[in-house]
């Protein structure tokens, strides 16, 4: 029997055609107006909180390009007048205020510690995620352990032992002594522990050893991972303060930030130079996370699929 001539189909096709029928043009239209409201709203909100969030940074932009009384001044304005350099090129070119020294002293430890951390965490991880041995939950449980104790109770014994191999008022003293972290051996495991076993196993069919899987398969497919701790533990050391004020001692061999603490010091109320200086600082940091922001999130998200 056709559509067309059964009467109980075509009452009910009538009904469902009934049912689906588009709402009418004045529905259509408030809602609509109902979506581009709440669109609108949403916006608004999220401009208001990312100006609550960069406004610190614009106006300490803005200050760095003050002049000394304008810096200082109550009421504080929001545009430089007039627009100076003069804090850049004072601190720049200071001979007791060695900024690109520090900058330089700063951006080495910061690289190597980044890549030695990288290095210790993926091995260790990859080794706790994939291979089996006696006592691996024990050692797992003992790094995560070690999370849980304050930085501030490890200074004296760290100092100890960076005194006895001679490396006080040196670089080594900021890139060593935080090279193995707990963190990153907890992030890279998490992240190897989502990787396809399958994929492993089938590099091993085609003749891989252990090393070989490891280098030519999990660490290609790691890469925002590798890019999120690298990123994480170069900004870890970069905006790292107590550490060095301890065991650097010569202001030649300062980090950044240890050597803007004595600028502070010595120019407690010029705050054009420590805004300036401040800018110096901020530089490498916005730089890297716009250029690695999409590996950030990317590494985050996956190292948490699997626990």
């Amino acid at each position: 029997m056709s559509l067309e001539t059964d009467p109980d189909r075509l009452e009910a096709g009538q009904i469902r055609g009934t049912t689906d029928a588009p709402p009418p043009a004045e529905d259509r239209s408030a809602g609509q107006g109902r979506g581009a409201g709440r669109k609108v709203l949403t916006y608004a909100v999220l401009i208001v909180l990312a100006l609550i969030f960069i406004s610190p940074l614009i106006f300490m932009v803005v200050t760095s390009f003050k002049t000394r009384a304008e810096a200082g001044a109550i009421p504080p304005s929001w545009i430089p007048n007039p627009f100076t350099t003069q804090a850049y090129e004072t601190i720049l070119n200071a001979s007791g205020t060695p900024v690109l020294r520090w900058f330089g002293n700063s951006m080495l430890a910061a690289l190597a510690n980044a890549a030695i951390v990288v290095t210790t965490s993926a091995l260790a991880a990859y080794a706790l995620a994939r291979m089996r041995f006696a006592g691996q939950r024990i050692v797992f449980g003992l790094i995560i352990a070690t999370l849980f104790v304050p930085p501030v109770i490890l200074i004296i014994p760290n100092y100890l032992i960076v005194g006895e191999l001679g490396w006080l008022n040196t670089l080594l003293a900021v890139i060593v002594p935080t090279a193995a972290s707990a963190f990153g051996v907890f992030f890279m495991r998490q992240f190897f522990l989502g990787i396809p076993v399958e994929l492993e196993e089938a590099a091993r069919l085609d003749g891989a050893n252990q090393w070989q899987t490891f280098w030519r398969v999990v660490l290609p497919l790691s890469r925002p991972a590798l890019a999120t701790l690298a990123l994480l533990s170069f900004l870890t050391n970069w905006n790292d303060f107590l550490w060095p004020i301890y065991v650097l001692f010569s202001p030649e061999i300062q980090t950044l930030p240890a050597g803007l603490s004595t600028l502070q010091s010595a120019n407690a109320v010029r705050y054009d130079l420590l805004m300036a200086g401040a800018v110096v600082a901020s530089v490498p940091v916005l730089v890297l996370f716009v250029f690695l922001q999409r590996y950030l999130i990317e590494g985050v998200a996956r190292s948490g699929l699997k626990g």
